[in-house]
């Protein structure tokens, strides 16, 4: 499917590309005037427009981690950016004209990831913005913990009931073997080491088109997503046992397969995902893969129904805001104080793994939990269907060098996150100890303005973990 598309998309970009150039080449005089008015508040700074390049260029490094739950991972993510000349009027005030990026990845827990996504601000110079993206992956590792309130609950063994403050020794307690002496004297070997554990295979197509209003500080947005999912457990084997005191036990259970099972959750087996986008966006950043400065706000809309063949009907609502500062401008170089707050909604009858998917206009958060809203705690480890989170992050530019033609800037950044899962609305106020919190500190590196690589370490109550990312957080 990715390769499919790299090549029906790839005539589209380079005439797209080429078009944009020479609109503006045929007419020096007219170089430097905009076919329509852009806010001020969107120009990028004299910093970045002195460091940003011009024409066409590649950036790129090997995609290198080590995590717990997916094991070590090796594998490629990358840009090819297509920025214009300073000559070009939308050279001051985007971050690209058209940027691709590309991604594969294995692990030794054998998730793997391919995916490609493009992006064309003011594509033919005009007012509108396309997005597309493509991706197949497969997870054997993803996590579930519930799709309400009771995800919540301290980490408690299914079959002893011991209950664990600190996520490794609960885990670990899950992988412990245990002998069952069955009724009829046979002894059975019992573990419960996936009951938290599924696996995801998505094979997965979106594109969205913008509209630009208000000297491009508001957006309004439609697009389309298609998605293959199939979601399997690892307790095929599973067998219930009844011990000799007449208990019936459990081998090989799952929480995703028993929840379904009991009519908890949908989603178990292979579906068809077919939703309906939209959306508006106020957006007065400076830079977006980098902002020094601005607001960012938006509402969007997902709704998928069995007459656009879907398997799900469900409505999902997502508020979602970013803020950028400068501090202290005269001391400090660059000193960004940047916060995010979201907030989402899921009616109807929605598969599980759509609860904690909140899609944004610049690509979906997956929460709560993991690399992008409570960094210290386990991807998914929160799920409802009202969930909030909140971000905030001190960015201090420390250095930055020119190494081999390439322009690095090093950053400096804590953060402190916050979020929780409610049944619904009316539970909100009366259930603010919902809230889980997750301090951490961050560096991050810009590579020639608009490649963020960030490194962040977060802890919680219950966990500590380390992420590696291209691009902020948010």
């Amino acid at each position: 499917m990715v390769v499919s598309f790299l090549k029906k998309i790839f005539p589209v970009l380079l005439f797209s590309t080429v078009l944009q150039f020479q609109l503006f080449a045929q007419n020096p005089a007219d170089s430097t005037r905009l076919p329509f008015a852009i806010a001020d508040e969107k120009k990028l700074s004299a910093e970045d427009l002195a460091n940003k390049k011009e024409g066409v260029y590649v950036t790129g490094e090997p995609d290198i981690s080590s995590d717990p739950v997916d094991g070590f991972g090796i594998g490629v993510e990358g840009s090819l950016f297509f920025d214009g000349k300073k000559s070009d009027p939308f050279f001051n005030y985007t971050p690209y004209r058209t940027r691709l990026d590309f991604e594969v990845f294995y692990t030794t827990k054998l998730q793997r990831v391919a995916k490609i996504k493009l992006d064309i601000p003011y594509i033919f110079n005009t007012k509108w913005r396309l997005r597309m993206e493509a991706a197949y992956e497969v997870n054997p590792n993803l996590l579930y913990f519930g799709n309400d309130e009771t995800s919540l609950n301290t980490l408690q063994h299914p079959h002893t009931g011991k209950t664990y403050e600190n996520f490794s020794d609960y885990n670990s307690s899950l992988s412990n073997i245990r002998q069952v002496t069955s009724s009829n004297g046979n002894v059975t070997t019992v573990t419960d080491k996936f009951y938290n554990t599924y696996q995801k295979e998505e094979a997965i197509f979106n594109m969205s088109a913008e509209h630009s209003y208000l000297d491009s500080k508001l957006r309004l947005l439609a697009g389309y997503e298609f998605a293959w999912i199939n979601i399997s457990t690892f307790d095929n084997n599973q067998t219930d046992i009844t011990d000799v005191n007449g208990n019936t036990v459990k081998n090989g259970l799952s929480k995703v397969s028993d929840d379904y099972s009991s009519h908890k959750i949908l989603g178990y087996g292979s579906n068809i995902i077919s939703q309906l986008q939209l959306g508006i966006v106020y957006d007065t950043r400076d830079l977006e893969t980098d902002p020094s400065k601005g607001i960012f706000a938006e509402i969007t809309n997902e709704f998928s129904n069995s007459a656009l063949g879907s398997s799900f009907n469900y409505d999902k609502v997502f508020v979602h805001g970013k803020f950028y500062t400068q501090l202290f401008p005269s001391v400090f170089k660059k000193l960004i104080f940047a916060s995010r707050i979201g907030i989402g909604y899921t009616a109807g009858d929605a598969p599980f793994y759509e609860y904690q998917d909140e899609w944004s206009s610049e690509g979906s958060i997956e929460g709560l939990g993991g690399a992008h809203t409570i960094r210290g705690y386990k991807q998914a480890r929160f799920l409802g269907r009202v969930m909030n989170f909140e971000n905030i992050e001190l960015r201090w530019r420390f250095a930055q060098t020119n190494f081999l033609k390439q322009h690095l800037a090093f950053s400096a950044v804590p953060f402190i996150d916050a979020g929780a899962a409610w049944n619904s609305f009316d539970r909100i106020g009366s259930n603010l100890n919902n809230f889980r919190y997750s301090p951490g500190l961050g560096l991050r590196i810009a590579w020639d303005v608009n490649t963020i690589l960030r490194f962040d370490y977060a802890v919680s109550n219950e966990d500590a973990q380390f992420f590696f990312n291209i691009g902020h957080a948010f």
